[in-house]
């Protein structure tokens, strides 16, 4: 009974050791593990990803538009974000992208400069570092409009940049575009978060539901697409093209999106058509908040237009 005893304290004391100092290896290499594994995935998302261009190539039929422009090509670069945190290295690379895509036009659809992370007068330098950097775009055909970034960095100093660089800025505007003899109108709103909307002068009575006439709209804020269909101008136009959510930026597996902006929480991404309007949402190029992309990585889109 004793030396049955005295063998099970053995045991005990034998056991219980090794048993705890396997439990506390297990623990420290799982600790080891997560923590190269947090670092590999932000070297992924920070460096790799986020640096990873993507080009997608959409077909999109335009009721009543000229055959003239049946096949024109029309590249989107959106939400660059200048400096924040965009390098000059990689705008570089998505202008040398374009270029050898030879579009018949290219469509700038805001946020060039990122607000509220830096000084204004460095996001006001990045603006014009940011316009002097697309004069290399090849295609001399080039429109821009303004993203709520611009609006709050400075508006005004924004559109200048591009206009002295050679882009056509459309704030609440509109214009034709013509080819052998026909012609569709483009239009361009003022940003729908930070600036004023006036779709009475962006697609004006006159430019509205003519024959073979089309209205191609851009607006960096994809929710707006709503409100603009409550209005007579919206009901006009056939393709509404925007950015401002980068897609989500940073998307993970079973949760989707983590953040998305103002005016952005419901057409994030791609196609959607609402009522007769087609609208497309591009994932942009650059990242805000956080330099990290993840399952989502940066868009360059290209239509080509076709006769519906």
């Amino acid at each position: 009974m004793t030396s049955f005893d005295t063998i099970e304290r053995m045991a005990v004391s034998v056991s219980s050791p090794d048993l705890s100092r396997g439990s506390r290896v297990t623990r420290r290499r799982f600790l080891k593990a997560t923590l190269w594994g947090a670092a590999g995935l932000a070297l992924y998302a920070g460096e790799v990803e986020r640096h990873w261009i993507e080009v997608t190539q959409q077909e999109v039929r335009i009721p009543g538009l000229a055959a003239a422009f049946d096949g024109m090509r029309i590249a989107q670069l959106s939400d660059l974000h200048m400096d924040e945190y965009s390098e000059p290295f990689f705008l570089r690379r998505a202008i040398d992208h374009v270029n050898e895509l030879k579009p018949d036009a290219v469509f700038l659809t805001g946020d060039y400069v990122t607000a509220g992370i830096t000084t204004r007068k460095f996001a006001e330098g990045a603006a014009w570092q940011c316009a002097n950097l697309l004069t290399a775009l090849e295609c001399r055909t080039r429109y821009a409009i303004l993203g709520n970034h611009d609006v709050l960095v400075n508006a005004p100093l924004v559109a200048e940049a591009l206009a002295d660089n050679g882009m056509t800025v459309l704030v609440n505007a509109c214009l034709p575009v013509e080819r052998a003899g026909a012609r569709f109108w483009l239009s361009g709103l003022d940003d729908a978060v930070e600036g004023r909307p006036d779709a009475e002068r962006a697609i004006p009575p006159q430019i509205r539901h003519i024959a073979h006439e089309p209205v191609i709209l851009l607006c960096h804020a994809p929710d707006y697409a709503d409100k603009l269909l409550k209005h007579p101008a919206g009901q006009a136009v056939a393709v509404m093209v925007s950015g401002h959510t980068h897609g989500g930026q940073v998307r993970l597996p079973l949760v989707g999106a983590m953040v998305l902006p103002k005016m952005g929480r419901k057409y994030v991404e791609g196609w959607f058509h609402l009522n007769g309007m087609q609208l497309y949402v591009n994932r942009g190029l650059g990242a805000v908040g956080v330099p990290f992309r993840f399952d989502c990585p940066p868009e360059i889109t290209v239509f080509t237009l076709r006769s519906a």
